[in-house]
């Protein structure tokens, strides 16, 4: 019977479910330590955190904008501060010229990010919508295989299955 027991906890679903649950309680723990610091609660409650919680593609896609976004603002401010350094240099015009040049290219590139971001958010979306599809399929079938009993087939005429297994006839 130990033998038995010992090979059906080291099966290859009784490994992988045990490695799920390990790793849901780290992610819950680390939810929970997200949860819990004080900033984070500050603007959970606030408007924007308020409208964002019940927006989650609208928080997905800014979330995405601003970490697509990062790369092309960073290259911008350090062209606007080499440019600012030619400045000092005596080289006004060139400067204004530049800073508009480059203003505009970062507004197109920062548009094509939105459109960019709006995308990637909507196939997560999907994504996730489909592989929580997918698992809660597997999870329901494979309970109700688990917990199914094969049922008795019944013959036509077949009335022993319909009686009830007590006599409720002039008991009172």
């Amino acid at each position: 019977m130990y033998r038995q027991e010992q090979i059906r906890m080291s099966t290859p679903e009784s490994l992988y479910r045990e490695k799920m649950q390990e790793l849901q309680k780290q992610l819950n723990s680390v939810m929970q330590s997200i949860n819990n610091n004080s900033k984070v609660v500050s603007f959970i409650n606030s408007p924007v955190g308020q409208y964002l919680d019940e927006h989650p593609y609208i928080s997905l896609s800014l979330l995405i904008f601003v970490a697509l976004s990062a790369i092309p603002v960073g290259l911008f401010l350090s062209l606007v501060a080499g440019t600012a350094i030619a400045a000092c240099l005596g080289v006004i015009v060139l400067e204004g010229v530049i800073i508009i040049v480059g203003g505009l290219m970062l507004l197109c590139v920062l548009c094509g990010i939105i459109v960019l971001s709006f995308g990637i958010s909507g196939v997560l979306s999907v994504c996730y919508i489909a592989v929580s599809s997918i698992l809660n399929y597997m999870h329901t079938s494979r309970l109700s295989a688990k917990y199914s009993e094969p049922s008795k087939v019944l013959e036509p005429g077949d009335v022993s299955a319909s009686k009830p297994s007590k006599n409720f006839s002039d008991e009172d």
